[in-house]
This record gives C-alpha cells, sequence and structure tokens, in this order.
C-alpha cells in the first residue's frame, strides 16, 4: 500500500504555482496499478490534469514522446502544457471524465463505441510504418513475453497453493517459446506501436472532435513496437470487462476487414496466442497486486480472466499449452472463488 506522501503533494503544489496556475485547488483522480497518480487542477478559468510521476519509479518523458508521436498520426493524446521531468510532473490537457467506460454504463451504444476503438486502432496501426518515427522504443520479444508469462506460475499459482518443481516451469516457458516464435517472426504482419493497455477504461470520449480524434487515448507511457495483434486484444477480451461474444466476433472482422493486406490466419494465430499470454501475465500481476502492494480490489478480475484464459487454450494451436495446464493446474485452482477461504490469505 502507497503510504501518503506529504513531501511528494507540496512539490507538486509548486510545480502548480510556478506553472502559472496560482490559487489552483487539486484533486485526486485515480491512483493506478503503478506508482503514477492524476490530480485535476482547477484554476480560474479551466481545468488541467496533473500526473505525479516519481522518476525514481515512473518514466513521464516516455508519455510526452509517444503522446506527440500520436498527435503527429492525427489522433487525440493530451497535450502537454508545462513539464518538470526532473521532478516527475506533468500538467497535460484535462480530456473530462467521460471515459468509454462511464459512457458505457450511463447506456451509450456498445456497439458505436467499440466501432471508434477499433478504428482508431487500425488507423493507429496502418499508418504506423510509414510514419516518420519520433520515438525510439524497446521491441515486445521474446524475452519480455516470457517474462510476462510467467507471472502466472510465479505469483498465482503458489497463492493457489500449487507448488510447481523446477522442471514444471521449463517446460511452460519452453511450451511458450514455441508458440511465440511463429508469431514474432511472421513478417507478413507490420511492426506497429503497441500501448498495451488499450481498453476502454483508457479511452476517451471528446466531444466536438470529428472521426477518429474523437477518441482520446491515455496510459501509453508502457508502449513498446510489437505485433498489431496485441491491442486488439487488450480492448476485445478485456481483464475488467466482459464484452460480448458477439461483439468481439463482430469487432474483430470490422479490424480485418481496415487492415486487408494482412493475411487473416496470421492475425488470427497471433491474436489468439497473444490473448492466453495476456491474460495469463495479467493473473500474476492481479495477484502481485494483492499480496505483494495491498490491492485486493485486483482479485475480482479473476474469474474473468480464467474464463477468457480457458477459451483461448481450447484453440487446437494452444493445444500443447492445455495439455500442460491439464497436468499441473487443477480444476480447482482455475476458479479463484473456490480459493477465498485458502490458506494463504492472498484469496480472503
Amino acid at each position: 500500500m502507497q503510504a501518503p506522501q506529504p513531501q511528494r503533494e507540496q512539490a507538486a503544489q509548486s510545480f502548480i504555482q510556478q506553472a502559472g496556475w496560482t490559487g489552483a485547488r487539486l484533486e485526486l483522480l485515480a491512483a493506478d496499478a503503478s506508482f503514477r497518480r492524476y490530480f485535476r487542477v482547477f484554476g480560474t478559468d479551466n481545468t488541467a490534469i496533473l500526473m505525479d510521476a516519481p522518476p525514481q519509479k515512473e518514466n513521464p518523458e516516455a508519455f510526452l514522446r509517444i503522446a506527440e508521436q500520436l498527435v503527429a498520426l492525427d489522433l487525440s493524446a493530451p497535450r502537454c502544457l508545462v513539464r518538470d521531468l526532473e521532478q516527475g510532473f506533468l500538467l497535460l490537457e484535462d480530456f473530462g471524465d467521460r471515459t468509454f467506460t462511464r459512457a458505457l454504463a450511463e447506456g451509450a451504444s456498445e456497439a458505436q463505441l467499440y466501432d471508434l476503438a477499433v478504428d482508431t486502432l487500425a488507423t493507429l496501426q496502418r499508418h504506423w510504418p510509414d510514419a516518420p518515427k519520433q520515438v525510439n522504443l524497446p521491441a515486445y520479444d521474446l524475452r519480455k513475453l516470457l517474462d510476462e508469462a510467467v507471472l502466472l506460475v510465479d505469483w498465482y499459482l503458489p497463492a493457489a497453493g500449487q507448488h510447481l518443481p523446477d522442471s514444471a516451469r521449463r517446460a511452460y516457458l519452453a511450451l511458450w517459446q514455441e508458440l511465440l516464435e511463429p508469431v514474432l517472426e511472421d513478417n507478413r504482419l507490420p511492426s506497429v506501436l503497441v500501448l498495451r493497455d488499450y481498453h476502454v477504461d483508457n479511452l476517451m470520449i471528446l466531444p466536438g472532435r470529428e472521426g477518429t480524434k474523437a477518441c482520446g487515448l491515455l496510459d501509453f507511457q508502457d508502449a513498446v513496437i510489437g505485433t498489431p495483434a496485441y491491442d486488439l486484444v487488450s480492448l476485445l477480451r478485456d481483464a475488467r470487462r466482459d464484452v460480448p461474444t458477439a461483439l468481439q466476433q463482430r469487432e474483430l472482422e470490422r479490424y480485418l476487414a481496415a487492415c486487408p493486406e494482412w493475411p487473416r490466419a496470421a492475425f488470427e494465430r497471433a491474436y489468439w496466442t497473444l490473448g492466453a499470454q495476456r491474460n495469463a501475465k495479467i493473473i500474476g500481476i492481479f495477484t502481485r497486486l494483492a499480496q505483494r502492494d495491498g490491492k485486493p480490489r485486483y482479485l475480482a478480475h479473476l474469474p474473468r480472466l480464467w474464463r477468457l484464459l480457458e477459451e483461448e487454450l481450447s484453440r487446437p494451436e494452444l493445444a500443447p499449452l492445455r495439455a500442460w495446464f491439464d497436468c499441473h493446474v487443477p480444476a480447482t485452482a482455475r476458479n479463484p472463488a473456490n480459493l477465498m477461504s485458502a490458506a494463504t490469505g492472498v484469496f480472503s
């Protein structure tokens, strides 16, 4: 659990004053799964967003560089009004409060919002290979993907009372390597900007903007270069929200129609393989957030994540991985609801 940081808050107030927002009031908006916090700044005539990203823990410069690249592609990312990278403060354009998540809760058309999200993603990815590059980002390579996939073994399974021998862990990683290498080496799909957290919580409705510019983009500071399938998986197989199966298929078809030059079979292989990798990763991350960081609210999403992972493991191309799960992860361990009273206490 993050402790109160009065010195940090005093530094934020000082930054705001020096930025010309004398007398402005700060209101905490959110603290996410990282060390970042966000505040709305109320000035005399307008508002802004303060990103508090401690530089010893976060990289606010990456956010700025990627935001500038997105704007250069005629997409909507928050403009930076004032920055202090040494202290880790950014004063950003305020996109308001209407995330796609909030709009959906208010009864907005699910199909229209997902259409906009898919169109925005397709626009970004189709234009990325030919766009002048202003950023130098790491590759979403095999090592990174394997390090993420093993989080399920290293964090979730011990919490569920399943302690694997080293040989089983090695076999798990070897299977993932066999599945991921063909996806990463398939040059029929381009290397594109992968935002990594492309889902309805991080998309904003921006009134007065047309087309894909009406979709505001947030939380992209951890972007990498990788396969285009990953962000579509993040959107349609959402860790935090049930997306109807029919809508998932509809939006997958819409995306593929927008990118006709990409072979369908290659894309779908990447889509389902990275879907399984992503959900295995998030199961581990959400367990770690509860166990290590004192954030148990993320455990509420584990039943959904296991359901998604089971669907992905049912794909023929993932049969070897499913066999590993059948051997090493019993059904009771795949249902977190059965673990609420586990001796570990993580799920209680």
